[in-house]
């Protein structure tokens, strides 16, 4: 995954009727677009995530 800052992140629900988690990249750590990003969610909580394959990006369109 490749990411810039301002583009969002979707970490989906690992079981079923788990929600989604959304959030803003904030600082790209990584070179070159890598992980990891420090990432403020939708709730307000910030963290360092390390994108697996439950995660995403939303582009806009």
């Amino acid at each position: 995954m490749h990411a810039t800052v301002g583009e969002r992140i979707v970490i989906h629900g690992k079981n079923v009727g788990s929600p989604e988690r959304h959030g803003e990249i904030t600082e790209v750590r990584g070179p070159n677009g890598d992980p990891p990003y420090w990432v403020r969610f939708d709730d307000g909580h910030e963290s360092l995530v390390y994108p697996g394959p439950d995660c995403s990006l939303e582009r806009p369109a």
